[in-house]
């Protein structure tokens, strides 16, 4: 075992450090926790660096983390940035009620009282009661599937002045071009691309990501995608970062449906991507 103290960040909670199986009962640290803490002080940055470029109003900065599972991302980012500035307030929104329950134990325990955890899905969120009518981040790591497109329009009605999304298990997409791969193989040589199963899920992943970085820049967002680097030791690594402009890009909404022409995804556009200017 490692003593923590030289990679601990002043004023870290050791007993959140603990809860989260960072460190061991006794405070210990070994070699394979001193990767993982690494990976979150590594999204942590990712975050306030984010959250500083905001300029937060009121009691800001307000952030809603979609998909919070056992809520890392939301105590970890109390901890070390809303706890010292004194002002703040993340909203935990995870559909596994015990998960709910046990992370607002902890935050009570933890005197944490600016943290709130909601056992709704994202679809629900936006029009839950007591929610703020306007947030400054919203969170989506690893939310499966579609949850990641509700996390998106939750941040639009929202008005998010950014959003940071990870990705992950899109099936949508793969599913609509499995059904009319037959079609799509006498129309275009593109649908060579996910012609064989495996192709199919990951053209599908890849589509998925991009129709959504079109979507937010049509809605008025600068978008950049990079790499997340560790924090689940997952594969779905693609990190979708979005700055709210107000300037909604026509371009982006024409290549947008020229791309769900192509693919023959057009059913997909007032379920996934309504409100695109014309």
């Amino acid at each position: 075992m490692n003593a923590p103290e030289n990679v601990l960040r002043p004023g870290q909670s050791t007993e959140l450090l603990k809860e989260l199986h960072i460190l061991t009962r006794d405070g210990k640290l070994n070699q394979d926790s001193r990767r993982k803490l690494k990976q979150v002080y590594h999204l942590h940055q990712f975050i306030a660096d984010v959250l500083q470029e905001i300029d937060a109003q009121g009691e800001g900065p307000l952030v809603a983390d979609h998909g919070a599972g056992k809520s890392y991302l939301g105590f970890i980012l109390y901890d070390l940035t809303l706890k010292a500035l004194g002002h703040g307030h993340v909203y935990g929104i995870e559909t596994r009620a015990e998960l709910v329950q046990r992370s607002q134990q902890l935050a009570t325990r933890l005197g944490f009282d600016r943290m709130t955890f909601l056992n709704i899905s994202a679809a629900q969120a936006a029009g839950a009661d007591g929610m703020p009518e306007t947030f400054d981040l919203v969170t989506a790591l690893h939310a499966c599937d579609t949850a990641t497109d509700d996390a998106i329009a939750f941040g639009l009605r929202k008005e998010a002045r950014a959003m940071l999304l990870v990705p992950c298990c899109q099936a949508e997409v793969a599913a609509t071009l499995r059904q009319h791969k037959a079609l799509s193989l006498s129309r275009t040589p593109l649908a060579e691309l996910w012609r064989h199963p495996l192709h199919t899920r990951e053209i599908g992943s890849q589509l998925t990501n991009v129709l959504r970085c079109l979507y937010l820049e049509a809605s008025g967002y600068q978008v950049t995608v990079t790499e997340l680097v560790g924090w689940e030791h997952s594969l779905k690594n693609e990190l979708i970062l979005a700055r709210r402009t107000g300037q909604r890009k026509r371009s982006a909404a024409e290549r947008l449906r020229a791309l769900l022409q192509e693919f023959g995804l057009q059913a997909l556009e007032p379920i996934r991507f309504p409100g695109l200017p014309q």
